[in-house]
This record gives structure tokens, C-alpha cells and sequence, in this order.
């Protein structure tokens, strides 16, 4: 039988994996709501480029961090993936 201390580190760590891929799903909601903004731009109602230039590269660089650990961190991962492209695709969409 295991101490309880080692039991009730394993039931943390499960608790910190939901909460990982809560925030995981959060982020995705996040990034994906630039598509009413790549709407707007493609509409004529042109926004700002430097929020969402400033969230590609934030993405960017979260991404690369999950990527790159010994122990590749997922759910930073595919947090930050939509950001990268619908982050992108807004900037552009701004510009031109």
C-alpha cells in the first residue's frame, strides 16, 4: 500500500492535467475568435494589426517552449497553435 502522500500527489497531479487541458480548450476558444476579426478586415472594417501581430508571436514563442522541453508539454502546444495561424491570418488580413 502506498503512503498517503504519494496517493494524494498522484490525485494533484491528475487535478493539474485537467486544469492543463481546461486552459488548453480556453485558448483555443480565444484564438479562434479571431475569425470574426479576419471576417471584419475581409469586409472592409479594417482593426489594428499590433494585438493580434502581438499574439502570433507570444504563440510563437509558447509553442516553441512545449516543443522544445525534454518532456514535450501538449496541451501548451495545442493551445497556442490556433493563435500562430488565426493570429497571422488577422495581422495580414489588417494590412492588406
Amino acid at each position: 500500500k502506498q503512503p498517503e502522500i504519494i496517493r494524494r500527489k498522484d490525485m494533484d497531479q491528475k487535478k493539474v492535467a485537467i486544469l492543463g487541458w481546461m486552459g488548453t480548450c480556453l485558448s483555443i476558444v480565444m484564438y479562434v475568435s479571431y475569425v470574426f476579426v479576419i471576417m471584419g478586415n475581409v469586409s472592409g472594417h479594417k482593426s489594428g494589426f499590433i494585438q493580434p501581430l502581438a499574439a502570433t508571436f507570444n504563440c510563437i514563442v509558447w509553442f516553441a517552449y512545449g516543443l522544445l522541453k525534454e518532456k514535450r508539454d501538449y496541451p501548451i502546444m495545442f493551445a497556442n497553435a490556433p493563435g500562430i495561424v488565426f493570429g497571422f491570418v488577422a495581422v495580414l488580413t489588417s494590412i492588406f
